[in-house]
């Protein structure tokens, strides 16, 4: 997949004083685990503006999460809520249970209920249609968030990070950890990603894959399962317990002799959860020195909790206080008018056209720069990480 028909990701700087910075990075192609304490929606619930904060003046804008299931949607969510309210806005926030279905209905609902922005994380890239033609012939502007919404011409804008970069600084890290450059090999590695129905995954997968291939083909890297393409390492709903399960088959087959496994590729942190979990049951007990390198997107509490104890070997930082930022300046800029911001309007085409997109560059976190990355800019305390 080459890197100019590639989607990405989004963000902009959200305050001067924040150490993650967002801003325009090289045009490349497209992820989780509890709720913070504001995250006030319910899946499938109603409309979730407190009772504290009055109804927005500045009209009414829906926000449509995928799922409550990881701990990144529950952030964003949060933040998208907190910070549309706090710029004078009307907040109907819905979860929708991974379910297509419960999605469609509760963007019709805030179609209905008088929404005049819509944005949406898709569940499915290419579910939404019918529902967003309702959208523009009901005048409402539509903000793809973090997932591209495919195939619709109702889609107006497109906010997210650069995931072709996130699966990049992924295969990076592996490369320059085992030295593939210079060290003889062979490695063994495994490779998990996302939801198949993910427009992301496609993009993480490639990112990282377009690294690692040339050692494969040299035979450097070695994937002993055999399960390389896309669609064989794929994990439905990124489910921790799909990954698990799929890891404990590959050890079963492939490590049980005492086979060294040298590095796991992971797109996202609920899949290195559970390639983490079952590696602690099933591999490590007869491989005590021959932990393998892990990686993960997200730095979610539990797998930043595995990197500090030599668990993960390193995650990808996606400030979510940065991406709804960002989006919020889009919806502000819809709803007075204008244009919204954006730094790309040429590489993130849906089917029916290009989509005019704002990226944001991701940040590499490990157990040397969480503290920075994570706690002296507030995203997490010390507690949380205990």
């Amino acid at each position: 997949m080459k890197k100019k028909i590639i989607s990405a990701v989004l963000s902009a700087a959200m305050v001067a004083a924040m150490l993650v910075g967002c801003g325009s990075s090289t045009p490349a192609p497209e992820g989780g685990a509890e709720a913070p304490a504001d995250a006030t929606a319910a899946e499938g619930g109603d409309a979730t503006a407190t009772a504290e904060t009055p109804a927005g003046e500045g009209g009414r804008v829906g926000v449509s999460m995928p799922t409550k299931d990881l701990q990144r949607w529950n952030q964003d969510g949060a933040n998208m809520e907190k910070q549309l309210q706090e710029a004078g806005y009307e907040v109907d926030l819905q979860y929708a249970s991974n379910d297509v279905p419960t999605q469609v209905s509760q963007i019709e609902n805030m179609i209905s209920s008088g929404a005049k922005v819509l944005v949406i994380a898709p569940i499915e890239g290419d579910s939404l249609g019918t529902v967003l033609d309702q959208a523009k012939q009901a005048g409402v502007s539509v903000i793809a968030y973090d997932r591209l919404i495919m195939n619709s011409d109702a889609v107006n804008y497109y906010a997210t990070f650069d995931n072709y970069m996130v699966g990049t600084k992924q295969g990076e890290y592996i490369r320059d950890q085992l030295d593939l450059d210079n060290a003889k090999g062979p490695f063994n590695i495994e490779i998990f990603t996302g939801d198949p129905g993910d427009n992301n995954a496609k993009f993480f997968y490639q990112g990282a894959y377009d690294v690692i291939k040339p050692y494969i083909e040299e035979g450097k890297l070695v994937v002993k399962s055999g399960q390389k393409e896309f669609d064989k390492v794929a994990t439905p709903e990124w489910k921790t317990d799909n990954a698990q399960a799929r890891m404990d088959a590959i050890i079963a087959a492939n490590y049980a002799d005492g086979t060294k496994l040298d590095a796991v590729l992971c797109s996202n942190d609920s899949t290195a959860l559970g390639a983490t979990n079952s590696l602690e049951a099933n591999y490590e007990p007869n491989h005590p020195d021959d932990w393998p390198i892990i990686t993960g997107q997200d730095c979610d509490k539990p797998n930043v909790k595995n990197m500090i104890a030599g668990k993960q070997s390193m995650s990808i930082f996606k400030d979510t206080r940065e991406l709804a930022a960002q989006t919020v300046k889009m919806v502000d800029a819809i709803m007075k008018g204008g244009e919204a911001p954006i730094n790309n309007e040429k590489d993130y085409d849906n089917g029916t056209g290009v989509i005019p997109t704002y990226l944001c560059e991701p940040q590499f976190a490990d157990s040397k720069n969480y503290k920075t990355l994570l706690i002296d800019s507030g995203y997490y305390t010390e507690d949380d990480l205990k």
